[in-house]
């Protein structure tokens, strides 16, 4: 049974309240058995809502689990989706400091980012979709967890903002020339993660979804069959989702990205 207006409202209020006041809740599927992921998506519309008349601006979306290796770790088996704002979003140009304090059970997620010259429509494929992107970066999504230990049901995840916290975004590489080598390179890059100067992960593009313009090809038709959820437009900034596992961050810590078989540059972030 589909969750009710005033369900949906009482829930969004409670998710908002407890990001606003950096504390953490039940899953809401603990609440309420039958609270399905398109349930979690009509409380994640309505928290939009909410972020928007008070402010706050939406600026592009994050896709989250598109990476498949870590599906197992979680028990969430499908990719997600939430707002990015303009509240969330950081643009930096080298080594910068990112605060937490604002976040519960952080972790960080070295991801693919585009930057949208035209919209995207479910029938588009992975061509088609990079020559609507005008550029692409490396950031690092910081994604949180209102619910204790990580330990939720892909509804809660949805409904939690897809679980976004903040986007650090690296300088911006302009899409230009032949598409070939670009999906080439968008299907065969690297990434490696280390913590303060040490490795701790390496992934590959085909973690994710295949590739990040494969995650976008999905996000594509997930919208489509949303009739609160606008389409990907012009100007939409897009994270595509962790090309490794994601890793808990503490104040003091920094963290560092090598990237190769793609020219954006590395990332570096120490946290404060």
């Amino acid at each position: 049974m589909s969750l009710c207006s005033s369900q949906t409202r009482q829930f969004a209020g409670e998710v908002l309240a407890a990001y606003d006041g950096r504390r953490q809740i039940g899953p809401l599927t603990g609440l309420e058995p039958t609270f399905s992921p398109e349930d979690g998506q009509k409380v994640s519309h309505e928290i939009t809502r909410r972020r928007v008349a008070r402010g706050e601006t939406v600026i592009g979306r994050k896709i989250g689990f598109t990476n498949r290796t870590i599906w197992d770790e979680y028990g969430v088996y499908s990719p997600i989706w939430g707002p990015v704002y303009d509240t969330t979003y950081t643009a930096v140009t080298g080594p910068a400091e990112a605060r937490l304090n604002h976040l519960v059970e952080p972790r960080i997620e070295p991801e693919i980012v585009f930057g949208f010259k035209a919209g995207v429509t479910a029938d588009m494929d992975e061509r088609a979709i990079l020559g609507a992107i005008g550029w692409v970066a490396h950031g690092f999504e910081i994604v949180q967890s209102l619910y204790p230990g990580w330990r939720f049901q892909a509804a809660d995840c949805i409904a939690a903002f897809g679980l976004h916290g903040a986007l650090y975004c690296g300088p911006r590489l302009a899409i230009t020339g032949d598409a070939g080598p670009w999906l080439d390179a968008l299907t065969g890059f690297s990434i490696t993660l280390s913590k303060d100067g040490a490795v701790v992960d390496r992934g590959v593009a085909t973690n994710v979804l295949d590739g990040p313009l494969s995650a976008v090809r999905h996000l594509a038709g997930v919208l489509a069959a949303d009739p609160q959820a606008e389409p990907i437009g012009a100007g939409e900034i897009i994270t595509t989702g962790t090309v490794t596992r994601a890793f808990p961050i503490a104040p003091g810590e920094q963290w560092s990205t090598l990237v190769e078989g793609l020219d954006v540059p590395p990332m570096s972030l120490r946290f404060v």
